[in-house]
Order: structure tokens, then C-alpha cells, then sequence
């Protein structure tokens, strides 16, 4: 009894879990028939198949005897209603998955909004597809789609071409946020009212070749020592002056440097100028320099008086300058021109006056007008750093009245009007349009060359610094889109490139060989491995001014021999060499680069600890000529070949040695000697047919070392090589010589 029982319970497990199954595949034919065509036939197949539900019985089983079955009868009901609760929940299930799919895909037609980097899902919901279409878009493409889940990351170039295969266009969301912001940006104002303008001082920029004396002119002219005080007599920046005459007039002069390495600076004068003086030596006559600054004058339309300096010297001619300035359209007034000449000597203040009233002339017939009322605009002419004052900038009026407390917006910084001083450092209170002013109160150092504008609030000035970063930051996004996607191309065609030369190769041996391609680099330190790269000459450039700053990186943006040492300027800016410039010069082995600025005892101990070099100089081209030195330490020697004998073969012969004929030149010293240490070469109608060593050298019968001028000799070479009577055999010797860079930054 006890037997019989344990068997049936045993047997109605197996025979319950057998009707669950059953029940389980039913539901799931069910749910399939119910997508079936046709109203009619789904329920027709509905009723057949409740028929059959509810005459359903457990099938027998010859293992177990019948009754097993009916000793549980509440097993059969459970079973029952456990498959009535399971089709209506995934009926719930599926109602509520279809609502979820129609609320996430939105049909989309016309423009897809993109942007990088998007998902598989992110994407098909901006199409309004489902994920499957975006596989189906990436067949027959390079992605493997194996390694692809919807929350895998696409590439900008995958979803432009998912969305073209799909038929539809797109656009970038960028863009979008770019065209919603409020242009907040401050600009000029429209031309003032004629009645309101009043006369104001001309801004003379004075232009010429390094050295032609346009400092001494200046000097002459408002009787201060300007000349001395700059670096090996050259001017390194822009300064500007106001001049009185003792007419009473004033005129506002620009100095502007000469050197070739300021052609910016020669630029940014001459576009906030009226008049421009081209001083010209009149023992040199026209130089580089002074045809770049006649073409600056003309480029901005800037009429011109010609100075011919120097002419107190004996070796003067100025009529010979004036001619030769007519191969450049500068035409003197005895020429039948409109150009005023006037013979000069700034060193020893000859014709000065009759400069000035030249020039006091031209700017009469020029009628020089400003508006002296409302908002402040200018130009910044330099800016600088000053340990004791901050970021100061020297500018110039050209409409309304600067006073203290007006707010001043240059590029991307502001300012506060603290203070205002002239050329001599003495602190004004006003400056109206045409005078040269310096100011203190800027939260950074603007460029020179930026135009300065007065807003009515600080908030006013925040927001348009705000607006000019915000479109720089977007140009600068646009910029890297397209590098990036440049460098994605490049490396997706040397992918390629690489799978295609691998295609022919089983996995095992494409493993093999990427393998011995990179098995070098496998042992070496990440120091080494980086020095391996490439070889870089790491820089960084501090100056006095932000004008010295641009003309030493402009020298720099000609650099043209990457192939040889690359020249990387991992920071520039203005000030002393400070800590940081230090820790910058650690990091990347680099070399700290000063113009007109000091490093103090302690920065110089920090250096000297860390094995970082400094480098000041005062002078320009100086500090290029020690740039230069830098980059030639970085090249790797050349071998050069020094010769130390040259022989004419006269006749030849050879020798059996063993069963082997060996070649033998009979050979006379024309030039120096000929030494058997040495390295030997063939050369033959001027070409080098052999180079290597000699395997025998003999004078008449006897071997010797050396065989000197007029000689003859007998001898053989390390390889077995036939000899022409009248070939020539040089001995020389190698020696590492130190290279030089192939850059020319043209002075």
C-alpha cells in the first residue's frame, strides 16, 4: 500500500510539470494564430482550440498507472488556472509593449537632428525607426554589427550615412543653438551728425628699414632719449607720443619697429593712421623694409611724406632715393607727383620743423574730424603686463571723451577705467579723440589691434565678453569637427588599407603578423617609446608686450622642417618666467624662451635643479639665432666624408689564390696618401661602384700600410670586382658632423 502510494505521487510530479509544458505551448500557438489574417478564421481557430482546451486530458503514461492522475485532482485545477492567468497577463503585456512603442517612435520626416556620438537607440528615435532599421542601414558597410548593442555609440560619419541610406536628410542640433542665442555683441555707432564733429590732432605712423633712424627722428622731435633706452638701438614695440609744436599744434606719433620679424605690428599702424612719414637712409636708399611699408600705406589708402634721413653724412644722395622710390609708385612733388620729400638729419635736428609743418599741412588739407560726445571707441595700439599695475594697454581715442569709471570692452576682456596716463607716465583725467592714452583697470590683456569700445555697465561689458568667447568656442567646435573627421577618414582608409593586404590570411596568421609589426615597441619604456616618435623641440615664449609676442610666434608659423625636428610651442605668453613656465618646460622637455623679461634668482635655481634652460634675449633675431641652435642640437649627425688620398688605376691584372682569381689593380697616388685602416671607394665615369675596405696593399712585392703622393702601389678589394684601366680609387675617412636646420625665417 505504502509502495503504491509513493508510486503515484512520483508519478503525478512528472505527469503535472508534462501538462504545464503543454499548457505553456498552447498560449504560445495562440498568441500566434491571433496574427493570423482574416477576422473570421482567427475565431474560428479561437473556438476550435477552446473546444479542445476544455476536453483536454493528461495522456497516459505506461510507466504509471492511470489513477495517479486522479489522486490530485487539485494539481489539474491549479494548472488550469494558472494557464488562464498567464494568457491574460501577456495579453496585458503585449497591449502595453505596443503603447510603448507607438509613444517612443515618432514617425520623422524631412530633417534628422544629430549630433556626435550617438547610440543605436538615441538615433532610431530621432528617425523614428526602430533599432532594426538601423542595423539593416549598416549592412555591406565595414561595422561589424556582431559587436553592435543598442546602446553602442555611432560615429558622426555612421549616422550621416545611416540617415542617407534611409532617405532623409539631417542637421546638426550645433547649429540649431547657435541661431536661438541672442547676438549680444557691442559694435560701433553710425556716423556721427557733420555739425557735431570737431577738429582733432592727426596720428602719424612713422615707417622705414631697421636702423634708418625713425626712433632718433621721434627722439628729436619731442626731445626725450627714447633711442637709448631700446635694445641694441632697435625699437622692439610700437610707441606712441604726443607732440607739441611750438606752433601750438600737436601730432600723435607712432613708432613702429623696422625689423623684418614686425611686419604685423608695421600692419595694425598704419590702419589706425592719417599720415604716414617713410623714413628712408640717404647713404642705404629704398630697402626690404621700407617697400613692405609703402605697401601697408597704400593697402590702407594712407597718403605719404617721404623723410630722407642721414643726410648730414658724406656718402648722402638723397635724388638717388627719390628715383628709385619711383619703381614703387612714390612719386616726389619735382617729379610731377603729390609726395612731399624733406631732407632731414634727426641725429642733429636739421629740417625737423620743416617736417612738422609738412605735416601739419597735409593734415589740414585732410580735415581731420572726431566726435567728442558719447560712448568711447579706439584701438588698442599694445598691451602689456606690468608687475605693479596689471594689464595695461596703451590706445588710441578716435571718438567721444575717455574718464576714469568708463567700462571698456576690447576682444574677449573688460575693464573698469582706473587710471589714465600720457607718454611721460603722468596721470590725465580725460582723453578726447586722437590722443594716445595708456589704461589701467583690464581684467586680462587684450590683443593689440583689438578695437576698444565703451558699454554702459559692467553687466553690459560681461555679457558681450561672454557672447565673443561663446562664438570663438563654436568656430573652434566647427574646426575640430572637421579635423576630427578628416582624421577619422584618414585612419578608416588605413584601416582598410591594412584588413585588405590581411584579407587573404586566416585570423591565426593575421594575429602572427600584427604581432611581428609591433613586437618592438612592445619592450620599450613609455619614455623611450615617445622619444622613438618623433623627435620635438618643445618651446615657450614669454614677453614684455602682447605686439613682441605675435612677432616671435609669426616667425615661428614659418617653420617649415617638421620633417626634420618638429617645433611644438606648448605656451606663450606675457610677463617674467614664473613657476609654472618651469613645471610646463619639466613635463615636456622643453625650453623656456624670454623676450625683454627676467627670471628672478630663485626661478633660475628652480630651472637649474630641474635641468630646464633658459633663454633670454633683448634682441629679436637673436633670440631666433638661439632658437635655431636649439633645434640643430636636436638633429641627429651627419656623416661627412673626408678624403685623404686619391689613385688612378693604370693598369690591372690578377692573382690565382687557390682556385680563385682575385682582381688586382696596379695602382699610382695622384693626392694625398692612401692608408689601409682606411675606408676605400671605386668610382668609375662618376659613379660610386664599390665602397669598403682593401684586402691587400702592396708596393712592389712587399705588403705595406700607407702608399704616399707618386707612388705605385698594387691592390684588392674586400669583394671581388673587375677594375677598368682609368677608374679612380679614393681612400677617405668618416666623421660625424653636427646638422644644421634647413629653416630660413628670412633675416
Amino acid at each position: 500500500m505504502g509502495a503504491a502510494a509513493g508510486r503515484s505521487r512520483c508519478g503525478a510530479v512528472p505527469l503535472a510539470a508534462a501538462g504545464e509544458e503543454m499548457n505553456r505551448g498552447l498560449i504560445l500557438k495562440f498568441a500566434n494564430l491571433v496574427q493570423c489574417r482574416g477576422a473570421c478564421g482567427q475565431l474560428r481557430t479561437l473556438s476550435h482550440r477552446k473546444a479542445a482546451r476544455a476536453q483536454w486530458k493528461p495522456v497516459p503514461s505506461s510507466a504509471h498507472p492511470p489513477r495517479s492522475a486522479l489522486l490530485y485532482p487539485q494539481l489539474r485545477q491549479k494548472d488550469k488556472l494558472m494557464s488562464i492567468a498567464l494568457a491574460q497577463c501577456r495579453h496585458l503585456a503585449t497591449k502595453e509593449e505596443a503603447k510603448k512603442k507607438k509613444k517612443k517612435i515618432l514617425v520623422t520626416r524631412g530633417e534628422v537632428e544629430i549630433r556626435q556620438k550617438m547610440t543605436i537607440e538615441e538615433l532610431a528615435q530621432a528617425m523614428g525607426k526602430d533599432v532594426d532599421h538601423i542595423y539593416e542601414a549598416l549592412l555591406y558597410t565595414d561595422v561589424d554589427l556582431d559587436s553592435l548593442e543598442p546602446d553602442s555609440v555611432l560615429y558622426e560619419d555612421q549616422i550621416k550615412l545611416i540617415v542617407k541610406k534611409s532617405g532623409m536628410k539631417y542637421k546638426s542640433a550645433k547649429l540649431k543653438e547657435e541661431k536661438e542665442r541672442e547676438n549680444t555683441d557691442a559694435v560701433r555707432r553710425p556716423p556721427a551728425d557733420p555739425a557735431a564733429l570737431t577738429p582733432r590732432p592727426p596720428v602719424v605712423t612713422i615707417l622705414g628699414h631697421v636702423d634708418h633712424g625713425k626712433t632718433t627722428l621721434l627722439d628729436s622731435l619731442r626731445k626725450t632719449q627714447v633711442a637709448s633706452m631700446e635694445a641694441g638701438g632697435i625699437t622692439q614695440h610700437i610707441g606712441a607720443f604726443l607732440v607739441h609744436l611750438p606752433s601750438g599744434e600737436k601730432i600723435t606719433f607712432l613708432d613702429t619697429p623696422g625689423h623684418a620679424a614686425f611686419s604685423a605690428m608695421r600692419a595694425r599702424g598704419t590702419h589706425v593712421t592719417d599720415i604716414v612719414i617713410l623714413v628712408v637712409a640717404a647713404e642705404d636708399g629704398v630697402m626690404e623694409q621700407t617697400i613692405e611699408s609703402i605697401q601697408h600705406a597704400k593697402n590702407a589708402g594712407v597718403p605719404i611724406i617721404l623723410a630722407i634721413n642721414k643726410c648730414d653724412k658724406p656718402e648722402a644722395d638723397p635724388e638717388r632715393v627719390k628715383k628709385e622710390l619711383l619703381a614703387h609708385d612714390v612719386v616726389c612733388e619735382e617729379f610731377g607727383g603729390d609726395v612731399q620729400a624733406v631732407n632731414i638729419s634727426a641725429l642733429k635736428g636739421e629740417n625737423l620743423m620743416v617736417l612738422a609743418e609738412a605735416t601739419v599741412a597735409l593734415a589740414e588739407m585732410l580735415e581731420l574730424k572726431a566726435d567728442p560726445t558719447g560712448l568711447v571707441e579706439g584701438t588698442v595700439i599694445e598691451s602689456r603686463k606690468d608687475k605693479g599695475k596689471g594689464p595695461v594697454t596703451t590706445a588710441i581715442i578716435q571718438r567721444g571723451t575717455l574718464r576714469k569709471g568708463c567700462v571698456l570692452v576690447a576682444g574677449k576682456t573688460w575693464a573698469k577705467v582706473r587710471f589714465m596716463f600720457d607718454e611721460n607716465g603722468k596721470a590725465v583725467d580725460a582723453a578726447s579723440p586722437g590722443i594716445p592714452v595708456e589704461i589701467m583697470g583690464w581684467k586680462e590683456v587684450p590683443s593689440a589691434g583689438d578695437e576698444m569700445l565703451e558699454v554702459e555697465s559692467e553687466q553690459r561689458a560681461q555679457e558681450v565678453v561672454a557672447w565673443r568667447t561663446y562664438v570663438e568656442q563654436q568656430e573652434k567646435v566647427k574646426k575640430d569637427v572637421e579635423v576630427i573627421e578628416a582624421k577619422q577618414k584618414e585612419h578608416r582608409m588605413e584601416y582598410e588599407k591594412k584588413q585588405q593586404k590581411l584579407a587573404h590570411l586566416t585570423w591565426r596568421q593575421r594575429k602572427a603578423v600584427l604581432y611581428k609589426e609591433n613586437k618592438h615597441l612592445m619592450f620599450l619604456k613609455p619614455k623611450e617609446r615617445t622619444e622613438m616618435d618623433k623627435n620635438v623641440l618643445s618651446v615657450i615664449v614669454k614677453g614684455d608686450v602682447d605686439g613682441s609676442v605675435e612677432a616671435i610666434l609669426n616667425i615661428l608659423d614659418s617653420y617649415d622642417a617638421d620633417d626634420e625636428c618638429k617645433l611644438d610651442i606648448i605656451h606663450f605668453g606675457m610677463g617674467d618666467i614664473s613657476e609654472t613656465d618651469i613645471g610646463l618646460a619639466e613635463t615636456f622637455n622643453g625650453v623656456v624662451f624670454g623676450f625683454s623679461v627676467k627670471a628672478n634668482e630663485s626661478i633660475k635655481r628652480l630651472a637649474a635643479k630641474k635641468g630646464i634652460k633658459i633663454k633670454l634675449h633683448n634682441v629679436i633675431y637673436k633670440l631666433i639665432e638661439d632658437l635655431k641652435e636649439e633645434l640643430n642640437s636636436k638633429l641627429p649627425p651627419a656623416v661627412a666624408e673626408n678624403t685623404i688620398g686619391e689613385a688612378s688605376v693604370l693598369d690591372i691584372f690578377s692573382v690565382t689564390v687557390g682556385k680563385t682569381k682575385i682582381p688586382v689593380a696596379g695602382c699610382r697616388v695622384q693626392k694625398g696618401l692612401l692608408d689601409k685602416k682606411m675606408k676605400f671607394k671605386l668610382i668609375r665615369n662618376g659613379d660610386v661602384i664599390w665602397k669598403g675596405y682593401l684586402s691587400s696593399l702592396k708596393h712592389h712585392k712587399d705588403d705595406v700600410q700607407v702608399i704616399k703622393t707618386g707612388m705605385d702601389c698594387g691592390l684588392s678589394l674586400d669583394k671581388n670586382i673587375e677594375f677598368n684601366i682609368g677608374d679612380e680609387i679614393i681612400c677617405y675617412e668618416e666623421k660625424e658632423v653636427q646638422q644644421t636646420t634647413s629653416w630660413d625665417p628670412g633675416f
